[in-house]
């Protein structure tokens, strides 16, 4: 038989067992098709191939060994940055902040301090632009080249963040979380990320409630081709410093009144 007089499709029906592999050949006028039992481990393949239905393991096992690598390499940096926090002001060289994450929940969230100690709980409590007074010298570098984040490589190691996701909101800001709705309660399903799909769609400039928007999306849409596609972008968002400066509203309530964060 030539190969286009056969055509098989296969189905796996992943609702009983064992495992079928459902066999149809186009030649065999009249007969039904067949049932032939196939191992399990086409069932994994499949499920790997179906990322929405996988991708959640398999995400966690990438986290953990990508975050204690990075953890190792960049060691020396994260030395050498906190002596130079703590050189400059005084105060502890890690910033920890309550931030929501998975199922609201709230955790630690670990930056390199770039404000000056007590910084939030002096005007807004939030980081304001580029002219805020409360960011250090060093401060300003770290914040520049996004180097205050990598604390929250122990944050993914312990299970609080991921690589990709939501960026984790304040407990009190937009707004506590009682204040969110059904939808934007969506954004919760699962851990939240260094960075995101809001990140490299606006990331400061975005407002609340779009941001939001975008980071539900993330949620419906979450793969592994989706992540490596954020991952590069925010490489190169980081290198080319774009969007790391609030330059308007970024929350707007329904009286119209805006609040720079």
């Amino acid at each position: 038989d030539k190969p286009e007089d056969k055509r098989f499709y296969a189905t796996c029906c992943i609702e009983s067992e064992p495992l079928y592999v459902k066999s149809v050949d186009r030649n065999s006028c009249g007969q039904n098709a067949t049932d032939v039992p196939c191992q399990k481990v086409f069932f994994y393949f499949y499920c790997f191939l179906r990322m929405d239905i996988m991708y959640q393991y398999v995400k966690r096992v990438l986290d953990i060994v990508i975050a204690v690598l990075s953890a190792i390499l960049l060691s020396p940096l994260m030395a050498v940055t906190a002596i130079a926090v703590k050189t400059e002001s005084e105060g502890p060289a890690l910033f920890k902040q309550d931030r929501l994450g998975k199922g609201g929940k709230v955790f630690k969230i670990y930056k390199f301090r770039s404000m000056c100690q007590g910084a939030e709980h002096t005007g807004s409590g939030v980081y304001s632009g580029a002219d805020d007074m409360r960011v250090t010298k060093v401060g300003k570098i770290i914040r520049a080249t996004s180097i205050d984040e990598l604390p929250q490589l122990f944050n993914i190691i312990k299970g609080d963040m991921s690589f990709i996701g939501p960026r984790p909101p304040l407990t009190y800001h937009p707004w506590n979380i009682s204040e969110y709705t059904e939808e934007q309660l969506h954004m919760f399903d699962v851990r939240p990320g260094i960075s995101g799909w809001a990140q490299i769609n606006g990331r400061k400039d975005v407002e609340w409630h779009k941001r939001i928007e975008l980071n539900c999306w993330y949620v419906d849409h979450m793969s592994l081709l989706l992540d490596i596609k954020i991952l590069f972008k925010t490489v190169f968002k980081v290198l080319k410093n774009e969007d790391n400066v609030n330059n308007g509203a970024t929350l707007v309530t329904d009286d119209t009144k805006a609040e720079t964060v």
